[in-house]
């Protein structure tokens, strides 16, 4: 697998690297020839930057006992000749793991206490607090001594019912928390001792970008809203183990529904089987052993809901024993590689798509821009051409004539101008409103009252009647920030129609902003939160905690996409006139080499033929422009396509 997927993810950075290389030629070309307005420099940089987001995101889900960490070490450690994970008898990982790289840390383990779900504070928020999670250093050259410190992630401790119930994990004493947290003789509860944890390891795979998600079964996803809302449904592949002896369970079903398969598709989802060796029998024949194997594909299938070429059997403990002794044979009976390359087709494409979509849609915008700019100073020379081949002779009342024709379009540009200048207030106006609508402050305070009214309500009908009410402003805040961001269009595209109708500009558009997207996410929310309450069966004080745990992850969400939103309109308010402003400029420089160009006719101190192929070299030399532009858009979609190392080499 590390060989495979390594190579694979070698040439998906060489690919990536391609691109960048090309797009940061083609903003170089453009400053250079003056196409690129404040508009199109921002998206080219903001394009440049989504791409040295290179991480790969793969997700490991599974009820206990299913085998889950022996995969993981069977698909990314085997080489290292052990168990890095901790797996097999006895404890497993108990609270939930990301394993990664980042360079600008230390090998380490960092681990969340539990006690942390005691504060009104997220996962991904604790992140930026390196002092709150206890720091261990890993030693890459030393295997033995990192399975030593991981074995820290299988720890648990022995809190009353009272502070497991304040902390909202559930308690497995009844039918509905069958596998919630245990209860020992003396009536104290067993928990994990970590809320969660971060492996930053210098794994070859894990140094090219992939991030390992290890999620610990039903009562972590339960217990921690966050990893369904932001770390499962950012996955690029989300892999969920069952085992093959038992199929699907009723726990393995409320994991599948709940929080992997929320919005029923099946896109970026594998299945494992594992533990298939558990059916090898010696008193039946490979015939028989294979049939009972494909009955569980088809069930699992029927049960879940997906395609069967979706489901992979396997032995994970077969498939770490063969690596680790280099037994070939012992790897083909697992069936480990099949996955493994399924695995690889799934993270790899499905990266590329992303990549490849936002690169063509930013690409096809940027070159219009540039086009137009190039497409006006076209027009502008042609029309010059024009004017001074209708002069056969040095006519001076003719040349006058033209002199005065281009002042006075030269002055109604110039009013036209001033009066935009009084649209502007109107704009700022619209502008104030927009924001107002987004205003992270309102929002804030809405958090407040809202977190206010939850302390007061005493029941779970109540909390989400709060919910509710808060989903609905926010709501009610996209839906005014959409009709105001329609309204700053509409000004906007009156004011370009203007220009366009009464001094011959090109006819472009204002960019658009769009609330759907964030919109579309809080709705998303909203149902998650609706599937969420739904799906509580535990006691009041349970159910009260962790419904306010939801609402805090679904408030960080909510937050991040305020942000968002702000963001992208600041940044589509900024660059709105930038087309226009350009094309006008453009107009502006034209009338005046204009202008002058018949002065120095009028004046005989240039003749017109020499004026003539001055702008016939310019003409041409816009077609030239025209056509390397046409050149280096090519080149970028042509690196898109490749495919293989050597596609690349050949377009460099």
């Amino acid at each position: 697998m590390i060989a495979h997927i390594g190579q694979e993810l070698d040439a998906y950075g060489s690919w990536r690297q391609s691109i960048q290389q090309r797009i940061e030629a083609y903003r170089d070309w453009l400053n250079d020839e003056g196409l690129a307005d404040s508009q199109v420099d921002q998206r080219l940089t903001q394009l440049l930057f989504t791409l040295t987001d290179d991480r790969l995101y793969v997700a490991f889900v599974a009820e206990f006992s299913r085998g889950k960490s022996e995969l993981i070490n069977a698909i990314f450690f085997g080489e290292m000749e052990q168990r890095v994970v901790p797996s097999g008898a006895g404890r497993t990982t108990m609270c939930p793991t990301e394993l990664l790289y980042r360079d600008d840390w230390d090998p380490c383990l960092r681990l969340l206490p539990i006690e942390t779900r005691g504060q009104e504070t997220t996962i991904n928020e604790y992140k930026n607090f390196p002092e709150e999670w206890d720091n261990i250093p890993l030693d890459p050259d030393d295997t033995d001594s990192i399975v030593d410190v991981l074995r820290q992630l299988t720890e648990v401790k022995l809190v009353s019912r009272q502070q497991a119930e304040e902390l909202g994990l559930p308690i497995a004493d009844d039918a509905a928390h069958e596998d919630g947290m245990q209860i020992t003789e003396d009536g104290q509860v067993e928990i994990p001792r970590w809320r969660h944890a971060l492996v930053n390891f210098p794994h070859p795979l894990l140094q090219q970008g992939l991030v390992i998600l290890d999620t610990p079964g039903l009562n972590a996803l339960g217990a921690e809203p966050e990893l369904t809302l932001n770390m499962l449904s950012s996955a690029h592949a989300v892999i969920f183990i069952l085992s093959a002896d038992a199929g699907v369970t009723k726990s393995d079903m409320t994991l599948w529904r709940d929080h992997i398969n929320v919005s029923g598709g099946s896109k970026g989802q594998l299945v494992v089987l594992n533990k298939i060796d558990v059916l090898w029998d010696e008193l039946k024949d490979s015939y028989q052993v294979e049939n009972e194997i494909e009955r569980q594909i088809q069930s699992t299938a029927h049960t879940l809901g997906i395609d069967r070429s979706r489901i992979f059997p396997m032995s994970a403990q077969k498939a770490l024993l063969g690596k680790i002794r280099a037994n070939e044979s012992i790897l083909a009976n697992s069936r480990i590689r099949e996955f493994e390359n399924a695995l690889t087709n799934l993270l790899i494409p499905a990266k590329r798509d992303i990549v490849s979509n936002n690169v063509r849609n930013e690409l096809n915008e940027i070159n219009k821009t540039a086009s137009v700019i190039n497409a006006q100073r076209l027009d502008d020379v042609k029309e010059h051409i024009s004017e001074l081949e209708r002069l056969n002779t040095k006519n001076m009342e003719v040349v006058e004539d033209m002199m005065q024709k281009v002042r006075m379009d030269k002055e109604h540009l110039e009013k036209n101008l001033q009066r935009f200048q009084a649209t502007r207030s109107i704009f700022t106006k619209q502008t104030n409103k927009l924001y107002e609508s987004l205003s992270t402050k309102k929002l804030e305070v809405l958090i407040a009252e809202t977190k206010k009214d939850m302390s007061m309500s005493l029941t779970t009908g109540g909390l989400r009647t709060c919910m509710m009410r808060f989903f609905t402003e926010v709501t009610k805040s996209f839906d005014k920030a959409a009709k105001q961001s329609k309204e700053i269009q509409e000004l906007m595209e009156g004011v370009y129609r203007k220009f366009q109708e009464e001094h011959g500009l090109a006819n472009i558009k204002p960019r658009r902003f769009s609330t759907n997207k964030y919109q579309r996410e809080i709705k998303r929310l909203i149902e998650r939160h609706d599937h969420f309450i739904r799906g509580l069966s535990m006691v009041m004080t349970e159910q009260m905690v962790l419904t306010r745990r939801f609402y805090d992850s679904v408030v960080a969400k909510i937050k991040q996409t305020y942000e968002r939103a702000n963001r992208d309109a600041y940044d589509w308010l900024r660059t709105i006139m930038s087309p226009m402003e350009t094309q006008v400029r453009e107009h502006q420089v034209q009338l005046r080499r204009r202008l002058e160009s018949i002065k120095r006719i009028h004046k005989a101190s240039d003749t017109l033929d020499d004026r003539l192929a001055e702008l016939e070299y310019v003409r041409d030399g816009i077609a030239e422009q025209n056509a390397k532009m046409e050149s280096l858009v090519n080149d970028i979609e042509v690196a898109l396509n490749a495919q293989e190392p050597g596609d690349l080499e050949q377009t460099a």
